[in-house]
């Protein structure tokens, strides 16, 4: 007879969910976060306790780490291998762990490259003497023990530090729908805090922050955060800091010394040079490594001239490269209660030194234990020592001699045990003296134990000198200073060019070069087919050009972005984005308070500051309000408003002079009427403003129209003088369509 198969049915979304719910907490609670206890994962807390099972204290030799990896896989951690060695390895580094609890020897990788490690079965190690104070009273009762993965042997629940490893190494970690990233801390400072806390059990925040200033790594570069920062971080156990590399000048090259925590110096190098081959940095020539077993970190880069300002150049690499990092914090652990919370730095030091307490109650509580019970055998044996002839008697004679001896003299049985293992070397006379004198240190033992843990008082000036003990032993003084900078700011586009004098040439359809310096000459150079010169301006190579189109549209590219003047240039489009149909009609170069003449064929304009016309986006800005059917004209350079004349000329040959003075100066707009153009058609023909020039009182104006020039020589241009918005005089005929107008003379 069969018996049929039990069959349970459920709901697909409720065995998913299950499922998926004791997975996480699996991942949380098993894997992830550590525990405020110990401060370590399952992970790390099997490796350093298989270790100790394997006899590897600091002091024993060194042992192939592929021993202790298998050892933990195979009794604890049924994981793969690679992970679990990967855990060792990061407890080896003494640049990733504070205070490292595994001692290696062999390549354990380096800052450059950690997981440059070699495999397992080349590198050997054993425990370090830190790691000794999370397993020194492992076996003094003082923690709760679990049965391993297949049942067949024990392992600690926790390690019983003796101080807050959380905060001393911190750790990180991915779980499901949460993380953790705890930064670790100097000793010095976490022990002297919980002294305080023991004394003043009210203690606030703000008291425990004049011992815990902030993150300690093993790293010697700068934490820049502000402390009033680091306080939000530590108060709601989320935030973040920064930290920055440290940096000396010799003999004019910037010097390097320490890095960020976990920053590569490799990576920081390539970086930089990859902004030098970009052209992005034109302030450094050369970067070198010149680190070695006596300098670990020690990177040098140098400037391209002694002239190049060191600081605002770091400035822009801390703001630029790994050089200057910022670390997440968020102080999530397991607790006491075994459940993941975020806590605050004050919540974690005292739920710590509740662990602590409990610890040290169940130690001295597992030695009392076993003083009651010493003392209940000596008792015994004493007893033995003063009737030993009829001990012996009875042994010698009865069938059953521990029996009788229980009966005989009123002894438990562990006692008469104990009175038969007695060996016959102990029977000589000065034994019961060390018995005697064992049982008054015994019970002097005994009644201390029992007033510690009677009195709060004393089981916190226990714990206060274990704590200074310990502190002691690791004394460790600060390693990242704590010193507050102003947020680096990176280097703009035209600061890292270098400064030099560049002539922008502009041809009239829209192509775009330089060359450098001052003395080339845009109408000998040559063009395209069809393509001839439009206008040219000198500036320097950081410098933003700003280039106008006939909407009105300005739009800027740095000067040195610009190909050389031994082409044709490129195309200005490949650098912006004018509307259809529109075309550049002129550009403006020049710092701060260089004025421009902005007009439009409509007859109005203003003068505009340069550094108003500049913009990043390729599709420009709307700087001079254009009329429908009219365009921009190209824009005029004026050194002052004072002194200065401004000569329009309109498409018919009208020509007016007027005070460069009289024009507003404004950011953008329309603008205010330069000439007064008619609506209606003159002679079947439209007026429309064609030129406008720039002019003081010693210079001499040009009319070009076909192949005729005619000069007006100050005292001429005088005779079209009038105010600004009105029509103007007519040229003498035959001049009337002017091609170009141009200045001469001073």
């Amino acid at each position: 007879m069969t018996t049929a198969p039990i069959i349970e049915q459920q709901n697909l979304g409720e065995f998913t969910e299950q499922a998926y719910l004791n997975y996480s907490m699996y991942v949380i609670l098993d894997r992830a976060l550590p525990h405020i206890g110990d401060g370590l994962k399952p992970v790390q807390r099997r490796i350093v306790y298989a270790m100790s099972e394997l006899g590897l204290k600091n002091t024993a030799k060194y042992k192939k780490s592929a021993r202790t990896i298998g050892d933990v896989l195979g009794k604890y951690h049924p994981h793969g291998d690679s992970a679990c060695y990967e855990a060792m390895v990061l407890m080896a580094q003494p640049f990733s762990y504070h205070y490292t609890l595994v001692d290696g020897q062999g390549n354990w990788g380096s800052m450059d490259d950690p997981k440059s490690f070699a495999a397992m079965r080349y590198t050997e190690a054993r425990l370090s003497p830190y790691a000794q104070i999370l397993l020194q009273e492992l076996d003094q009762g003082t923690v709760d023990w679990l049965p391993n993965f297949d049942g067949t042997l024990k392992e600690p629940r926790l390690l019983p530090a003796q101080v807050p490893n959380i905060l001393l190494n911190g750790g990180s970690g991915i779980a499901v729908g949460m993380a953790t990233d705890i930064p670790p801390h100097n000793l010095n400072e976490v022990v002297d805090a919980l002294i305080h806390l023991l004394e003043n059990p009210e203690a606030t925040l703000t008291d425990i922050f004049k011992y815990i200033r902030g993150p300690d790594f093993p790293t010697t570069a700068e934490v820049i955060t502000p402390i009033k920062e680091l306080k939000a971080m530590y108060k709601t156990g989320n935030g973040s800091f920064k930290m920055r590399a440290i940096y000396h000048v010799e003999e004019g090259e910037i010097v390097l010394t320490a890095l960020p925590y976990q920053v590569s110096g490799a990576k920081v190098l390539e970086q930089i040079a990859q902004q030098m081959l970009s052209k992005k940095l034109a302030d450094v020539s050369d970067l070198r490594d010149e680190s070695d077993h006596e300098n670990p970190t020690r990177l040098v880069i140098v400037p391209r001239s002694s002239r190049v300002e060191i600081g605002p150049l770091m400035d822009h690499l801390f703001a630029t490269t790994d050089l200057e990092k910022s670390y997440r914090v968020n102080l999530n652990m397991i607790g006491l209660n075994g459940r993941p919370q975020v806590k605050d730095l004050l919540m974690i030091l005292n739920e710590w030194l509740e662990f602590r307490q409990r610890t040290v109650k169940r130690r001295l509580q597992n030695r009392l234990d076993w003083v009651e019970e010493r003392l209940h055998i000596l008792d015994g044996l004493l007893i033995a020592f003063l009737n030993l002839d009829k001990v012996i008697k009875i042994v010698r004679t009865e069938d059953k001699p521990k029996e009788v001896m229980m009966k005989t003299f009123k002894l438990t049985e562990a006692q008469a045990d104990a009175i038969l293992d007695t060996k016959l070397r102990q029977l000589a006379k000065l034994e019961e003296m060390k018995i005697k004198t064992e049982q008054t240190e015994l019970a002097s033992e005994k009644k201390a134990i029992e007033a510690t843990l009677k009195s709060s008082a004393q089981l916190k000036q226990l714990l206060k000198k274990e704590l200074l003990n310990v502190r002691t032993t690791f004394n460790s003084a600060r390693t990242s200073p704590l010193v507050e900078r102003e947020e680096a700011q990176a280097m703009s586009e035209e600061q890292r060019v270098p400064s030099e004098p560049v002539t922008i040439i502009l041809s009239k359809l829209g192509w775009v070069r330089q060359g450098r310096g001052y003395e080339l000459d845009g109408t000998t150079l040559s063009y395209k087919s069809g393509d001839e010169f439009l206008c040219a301006a000198q500036g320097r190579t950081n410098e933003i050009i700003s280039f106008i189109d006939t909407n009105g549209k300005t739009y800027g590219i740095l000067a040195n972005a610009l190909p050389s003047a031994r082409g044709y240039g490129e195309p200005v489009t490949k650098w912006i984005s004018p509307p259809a149909g529109a075309q550049i009609v002129g550009c403006m170069v020049g710092k701060p308070q260089t004025w421009y003449v902005l007009a439009s064929s409509a007859g109005y304009g203003f003068v505009v500051d340069v550094e108003e016309t500049r913009t990043k986006n390729r599709n420009g800005k709307s700087t001079l309000k254009v009329s429908s059917g009219f365009k921009a004209l190209m824009p005029q350079k004026i050194e002052t408003l004072e002194n200065h004349w401004i000569a329009a000329i309109s498409n018919i040959g009208h020509l007016l002079c007027f005070r460069a003075a009289d024009l507003p100066t404004l950011p953008r707009g329309k603008g205010n009427k330069i000439m007064g153009i008619p609506s209606a058609k003159l002679k079947g023909q439209e007026e429309w403003l064609a030129h406008i020039a720039v002019l003081n009182e010693q210079q001499s104006l040009i009319v070009t129209s076909g192949s005729r020039t005619f000069t007006l020589k100050p005292k001429d241009w005088v005779n079209y003088q009038s105010e600004r918005g009105k029509r103007g005089r007519l040229l003498p005929s035959g001049l009337r369509k002017v091609d170009l107008l141009t200045i001469a003379g001073e």
